[in-house]
């Protein structure tokens, strides 16, 4: 059989960047008046960045000199853990201590328009009506790992406008959603009682990215039940180098908040020590390997079956390994 040679139906072509709303001339301006806590310039920031328009790549250049600030603290776990009843909580403890801080809720993307469907915005109470929080609704697009690279940006955006704390709350999908790793500082996983089976599942993934667990609802029966599980699972969880803390919490009536926050202030000394900018790369080889992986599927989406064929007899004949033939891919 003859060596297949490249096709352009598997050449991806780029996507032009949607026209800017925001005049380019004026970015300096914006960014002064965002840093100043101008919400509706905080807003169309984000909205920018979000769409990485013509105007995102002016933005994030004038943004560099005023990032790093934020600690970023992620908020992940099974659906039914409560995570957006203790995001409120969490912002209302840290409100009464004088901080400001951007959240990021991830919701599910409506499968009609793709925009977030906006739930985590709506029970977030303690967001209302205060200047010192800033909310931001999300649509995951679909990403399996819980985020889109949207959020990154937003992150920047969050961070540049000069909020001390960005909370981050993940779409809640299960062990799949572990990209807040590479994203946020301080990784939070919430559970519940009552969850079952989910804890079996959390082993082998969301439990290897915890730098505290929380269980939620904890004055539900069964919630002690579900702290021995947890401690369990972690004590033998291959790369611990550090006790993991379990606490407890019941996001509706307040116990357990004030020892979260302050475990988390706890491991955000630890965190304040890294240099900002190997925290600020790691979520920037984050969006290298998004856009990669989005480079090679919109290839072999373009190309259809029919594209890939030659490619697929090439492995089925063993002409070529599914490693090679993936290559030929990624080299279009």
């Amino acid at each position: 059989m003859s060596k297949p040679t490249p096709t352009s139906s598997v050449t991806a072509t780029p996507t032009a960047a949607p026209p800017a709303r925001i005049d380019p001339a004026n970015v300096a301006d914006v960014i002064v008046r965002m840093r100043g806590g101008e919400r509706r310039a905080i807003s169309s920031v984000i909205t920018e960045l979000e769409r990485l328009s013509t105007a995102a790549p002016a933005l994030l250049q004038a943004l560099q000199p005023h990032l790093g600030h934020a600690l970023v603290v992620g908020f992940t776990g099974p659906p039914g853990a409560g995570k957006s009843t203790l995001v409120n909580a969490v912002i209302a403890n840290l409100r009464a201590q004088g901080r400001t801080v951007g959240v990021i809720a991830v919701d599910p993307s409506s499968p009609i328009s793709g925009g977030a469907i906006l739930g985590d915005r709506i029970r977030m109470t303690a967001a209302l009506d205060d200047d010192g929080v800033f909310v931001r609704s999300l649509a995951s697009r679909g990403y399996l790992g819980g985020l889109s690279p949207a959020a990154v940006r937003i992150i920047d955006a969050l961070d540049g406008a000069g909020f001390d704390i960005v909370l981050l709350e993940t779409v809640g999908t299960g062990q799949n959603e572990i990209d807040v790793a590479e994203v946020a500082d301080i990784r939070v996983v919430i559970s519940a009682p009552g969850l079952g089976d989910d804890i079996q599942a959390m082993k082998s993934g969301l439990l290897e990215i915890a730098d505290i667990m929380v269980v939620n609802k904890g004055d539900r029966p069964g919630a002690e039940q579900t702290m021995q599980q947890l401690l369990g699972a972690l004590s033998i969880r291959a790369t611990i180098s550090e006790k993991v803390p379990v606490l407890k919490t019941s996001a509706l009536n307040g116990d357990g908040i004030p020892k979260l926050v302050e475990t988390l202030d706890a491991i955000g000394v630890r965190v304040a020590g890294e240099p900002a900018v190997d925290r600020r790369r790691r979520r920037a080889r984050y969006l290298i390997a998004r856009a990669a992986s989005d480079l090679v599927a919109a290839r072999i989406k373009q190309g259809g079956k029919g594209g890939l064929d030659p490619l697929a007899d090439s492995v089925l004949s063993g002409t070529m390994t599914p490693d090679q033939a993936a290559r030929r891919v990624l080299e279009g």
